[in-house]
């Protein structure tokens, strides 16, 4: 039976299709994909499509995707309805807190507010330190936030933290660690677990 599989735009795209070079899969189109964003492996029954990180869960939830590649920030961000089912080890950074150095965001009295993209996380994470804050999404630059007054502090996404410090913020924790992850839709999995299975045990060869 075939396979469809959704793959996240971007440098996650880019570095999962080294990986299934890697394992031996037909993905010469992704390669040299030009505009298109849907395509077939030359010699496997698959077919790959580019999304946008958010929508990759939309798709293999509603069984148009049997298969997706997305970062675990994005997973974190979403009430799951799929198997998480392997760890990539690409695309690798972190969750961080930040400031500018002279706050104290966690000895701070009174109302507290954070900017992030993934108010989720966000949330969960001062919840889990007894501290009630509130979350202003920012979908740009959040490390602008502090700078201009928005909020106190940060959750967001490390990588190098070269855009940290060249916007004098500093880290005030590591929440947790995040890199790609690939998830199966739950029907998939009964229907199409052979093909899911060798599919995976080819990537799990190759990381």
């Amino acid at each position: 039976m075939a396979i469809s599989i959704a793959l996240t735009k971007g440098r996650l795209e880019e570095n999962a299709v080294m990986l299934m070079e890697k394992a031996g899969f037909g993905i010469e189109e992704l390669k040299n994909k030009g505009r298109k964003l849907i395509f077939n492996d030359s010699k496997e029954d698959i077919r790959y499509f580019l999304v946008k990180a958010k929508d990759t869960i939309t798709y293999v939830e509603h069984g148009v995707a049997d298969i997706a590649i997305v970062g675990k920030d994005t997973l974190l961000e979403a009430e799951p309805n799929y198997y998480e089912v392997l760890d990539l080890a690409i695309g690798q950074c972190k969750f961080i807190v930040a400031a500018l150095p002279n706050v104290n965001l966690f000895n701070t009295v009174g109302h507290v507010k954070i900017g992030s993209k993934y108010p989720k996380v966000a949330k969960d994470y001062f919840k889990s330190r007894g501290m009630d804050v509130e979350i202003i999404k920012i979908e740009g630059s959040v490390e602008l936030g502090p700078l201009l007054g928005i909020c106190q502090g940060i959750v967001d996404i490390m990588e190098t933290g070269t855009t940290l410090k060249e916007n004098g913020l500093i880290v005030l924790d590591e929440i947790c660690d995040i890199s790609a992850r690939i998830i199966v839709n739950k029907t998939s999995y009964k229907l199409k677990r052979k093909e899911i299975n060798v599919f995976l045990d080819r990537i799990k060869a190759v990381i």
